[in-house]
């Protein structure tokens, strides 16, 4: 079966930094959050929340339609330390952000279920796992509660409650996929260990080419040499840029954009893209249902993230990896970000039921789990 890549739509986004003020008379449009419409006045909503390393995201929805009708973005990232990650810092956030969304939705309006979505939640979450339920019973009065990896709100907003496959990639790749039974993962291990194909280990490979290139070894891309010290200076000054840094992987993935944009005239740069294509059709090979267990159409696999943006230099050798080591693979747009994923979770658990099936660490369900 042929496979089709299309760019993933690029998730809504809101502008402000913080929750935005009620100037609009507290009425949004549920099809595009942050916009004014006739009022989603008083009922019940459902609560999502997207915890990433770039920040805090909180949205407020009617617990029967599709689209997040109020939403605000926190005024930092939530803190991770020695216990992982810090539930403290993220309540300290969350609540009063939450109250502020649902004085908003107007009077009478209660929150019938939340769901957390969280970068680290399946290593990192055991404070979240140990502390959110509570607090959010206590302060918002919500009783359901489901606390998720971030890959896992990004598969909710990618193909809802269906079997498949989700590719996530950004500065790091991991796979996750589902016959509804059970949850398979691939990667997402870090760029030390693991996160192959995803933008951190593009621009490590594109820098080290670039080094290459510098000393005069093999394997060196003098296009690639003159891009790094276009965007970040002298090749010698690189190790005292990186090395002292703790956002590593996102330095290194910010010379992805740069790789692709050598591909085409430059046959190092293609090659590392053509690599990276490979590992993440492996990725997606390894959690991928088979025939039997997704469907007479084939395994739906969705492709969502920042990377994907980078297009066809990309997705090119892509479309080729994935026929090849996933014949019967049908890759779809993602229909959503995993703030959108986040609501749809929360809106099943208020609902008919959760589909995806639940786990210990990636889709945590207190009292069902």
């Amino acid at each position: 079966m042929p496979v089709v890549v299309s760019p993933p739509t690029p998730p809504e986004t809101t502008h402000e930094a913080r929750r935005r003020s009620s100037a609009d008379n507290g009425t949004r449009d549920p099809r595009r959050p942050g916009t004014a419409v006739a009022a989603v006045s008083a009922g019940r909503f459902v609560l999502g929340i997207d915890s990433g390393g770039s920040g805090l995201r909180v949205a407020l929805a009617p617990a029967d339609t599709g689209r997040a009708a109020f939403t605000t973005v926190c005024a930092e990232p939530v803190r991770t330390g020695a216990d992982g990650i810090d539930a403290g810092h993220l309540l300290e956030q969350v609540l009063p952000a939450a109250g502020g969304l649902l004085v908003e939705a107007g009077p009478g309006a209660v929150v019938d279920a939340a769901a957390v979505g969280a970068a680290g939640m399946a290593t990192l979450g055991d404070r979240l796992r140990a502390e959110l339920p509570k607090a959010f019973a206590d302060s918002l009065g919500v009783r359901r509660v489901a606390l998720a990896a971030d890959a896992v709100t990004a598969y909710a907003g990618a193909l809802g409650g269906r079997p498949g496959a989700v590719v996530a990639g950004g500065t790091g790749m991991i796979a996750l996929g589902t016959d509804l039974t059970a949850w398979r993962r691939a990667d997402g291990w870090g760029h030390l260990l693991g996160d192959s194909g995803g933008g951190a280990w593009i621009g490590r490979a594109g820098l080290d080419a670039a080094m290459r290139a510098h000393d005069g070894r093999r394997g060196g891309s003098p296009a690639l040499l003159a891009r790094l010290e276009a965007v970040l200076g002298p090749a010698t000054g690189l190790p005292g840029l990186l090395y002292p840094r703790t956002d590593r992987p996102a330095l290194l993935a910010s010379f992805a954009p740069e790789v692709g944009a050598c591909a085409a005239g430059d046959e190092v740069a293609a090659r590392i893209l053509r690599e990276a294509a490979a590992h993440i059709a492996e990725a997606a090979a390894a959690v991928c249902p088979g025939p039997t267990g997704s469907g007479t159409d084939g395994c739906e696999v969705a492709l969502t993230g920042g990377l994907f943006r980078m297009g066809e230099p990309l997705l090119g050798p892509l479309r080729g990896e994935l026929a090849r080591q996933v014949p019967h693979a049908r890759v779809v747009p993602a229909e959503g970000d995993p703030l959108h994923g986040a609501l749809e979770i929360a809106r099943s658990l208020a609902g008919p039921g959760l589909r995806l099936p639940h786990h210990p660490t990636l889709l945590f369900v207190p009292g069902v789990t």
